[in-house]
């Protein structure tokens, strides 16, 4: 059976594609739960449920993957910056400071539905107003949880990751294919 990814993210279907899973796109149009409206976790399993649940309902016979990243830094949860001056500002925050990068995944199937989340520790390299400047101007950040990508001049933030890169890039692709695998997908 093939996988409805229900997320119109290109990283996401990278990290599938470059795992050899056979899947189609069909976004989502749910309009997300804003940042700070509960905690981290619950925010981000929330989102990845309603975003598969929109699609599982017109595609109640197939399995639907939903999916959401957030970053905390402080306690202070992230989501896309609104506009490039919000996204400078996440930048500042994140300068210099250990944060956490929690992206949930919902899997729905006609008869199972599953919703878990994995963590990763980022820490960044301390950052002037020009490298800001300089990294905004290299990659577009306003799609992005916390204003930036660790794939894309990731190493110009990035000073450390401790656990799974692809869960910074928005999907825990190991924990994904384990879970498809329990499935029977």
């Amino acid at each position: 059976m093939k996988l409805i990814l229900a997320s119109g993210s290109p990283r996401r279907r990278e990290l599938l594609a470059r795992e050899g899973v056979d899947f189609e796109v069909i976004t989502s149009g749910v309009d997300e739960l804003l940042p700070n409206s509960r905690a981290a976790t619950d925010l981000a399993r929330e989102n990845a449920f309603l975003k598969a649940h929109e699609v599982f309902t017109q595609h109640p016979d197939r399995v639907v993957l939903g999916a959401d990243t957030v970053v905390v830094v402080e306690g202070n949860t992230l989501g896309k910056p609104r506009d490039l001056t919000e996204g400078v500002a996440m930048l500042r925050e994140l300068s210099g400071r250990w944060h956490q990068v929690v992206t949930a995944v919902a899997l729905l199937s006609p008869n199972q539905k599953l919703v878990f989340h994995e963590e990763t520790q980022v820490l960044f390299h301390e950052l002037s107003d020009e490298d800001i400047k300089s990294y905004q101007e290299e990659v577009h950040v306003l799609d992005k949880a916390g204003g930036y990508a660790i794939q894309e001049g990731g190493e110009k933030v990035i000073q450390e990751v401790r656990g799974c890169r692809d869960n910074v890039m928005g999907l825990p692709v190991n924990q994904v294919l384990l879970r498809l695998k329990e499935m029977a997908l």
